[in-house]
């Protein structure tokens, strides 16, 4: 029989493995594009290869906000310790905005300082960057969704947005080669164009899980589901209120269900942990719920 305590259990084994994957690319394709840049004179696959070293900093936040989180309720955690996954996400959505910050400065000195023109091979690396972390992004995005964990959603983008930063200097380094002398800073300006776009991603995703710590609603469907499992129990008449908290990759429900207000009082508490058991034993990751039983009211039919 599936608890909620073997599904929570699998949700976040899966995003340890897709976390872990990503920590053992990001170290070959650092290493990689650090090195090819050096040799190569490109800033901009350097600066790729810094964010690909920040990226392995993040994934390991990441893992370890998914094993804090799945620890159980305690003394001193009584709802949990869920929160830990949204706080390790704002730490590496904090990490990107760093990232951007260092990366446009050192770009700017390397636009108003000649340098060489970068390396024709470096093209070639670019292109298999590219195309790993393009795979490595909807793989993880995908466990992210399927999770719903907003550290690893964020830890996809980072994969997205490496994926981005080595195509702008995909299209810096190309532009400066067929420029020829006078368009070695295009190498740079990609670099530029990169860090916006990591900025904007960090943004982005930092509003994601500072709402998630702010109790930020659910989803329309989320909300809409617990909704009709919760009708589904036998003389359960209407659903006055639903409330949901997310915490890491769980769920908190507080529902009021409606009833016929003569029934007995042992009649309805059957009702509500029937109502409970639905909820907990649905796969919508709901680790506790708390119904709450209301009379139907009189000008609805109630009695």
């Amino acid at each position: 029989m599936t608890t909620p305590a073997t599904t929570s259990a699998a949700r976040t084994l899966r995003g340890l493995r897709s976390t872990l994957i990503g920590i053992i690319v990001n170290v070959a394709l650092a290493v990689t594009k650090i090195l090819t840049g050096v040799v190569g004179s490109s800033y901009a696959l350097i600066a790729d290869g810094i964010e690909s070293s920040l990226d392995i900093f993040g994934s390991i936040v990441v893992f370890g906000g998914l094993k804090i989180g799945a620890k159980p309720p305690d003394d001193n955690h009584p709802f949990g310790h869920g929160r830990a996954e949204p706080l390790a996400a704002m730490i590496v959505s904090l990490g990107l905005l760093g990232a951007a910050g260092v990366i446009v400065i050192q770009s700017v000195r390397e636009i108003l300082a000649p340098h060489h023109m970068p390396a024709p091979f470096t093209l070639y690396v670019l292109v298999g960057v590219v195309l790993v972390k393009e795979i490595l992004f909807r793989s993880v995005f995908k466990v992210g969704t399927e999770i719903d964990s907003v550290s690893v959603k964020v830890d996809a983008w980072h994969h997205r947005s490496d994926a981005l930063t080595s195509a702008a200097a995909f299209i810096g380094i190309s532009i400066a080669l067929l420029g020829g002398p006078g368009f070695e800073s295009a190498d740079d300006w990609a670099a530029v164009f990169a860090s916006g776009v990591i900025a904007f991603n960090g943004f982005r995703l930092l509003k994601g899980a500072v709402g998630e710590i702010m109790d930020t609603a659910v989803s329309p469907d989320m909300d809409q589901k617990i909704r009709q499992i919760s009708l589904g129990v036998r003389d359960v008449r209407n659903i006055e209120k639903c409330r949901v908290r997310k915490s890491g990759l769980n769920y908190f429900v507080e529902v009021h269900v409606e009833v016929d207000g003569t029934m007995t009082v042992h009649r309805g508490h059957e009702i509500a942990h029937n109502v409970k058991d639905a909820l907990l034993g649905s796969p919508l990751g709901i680790i506790d719920a708390v119904i709450h039983i209301e009379p139907v009211p009189m000008s609805q039919g109630g009695r």
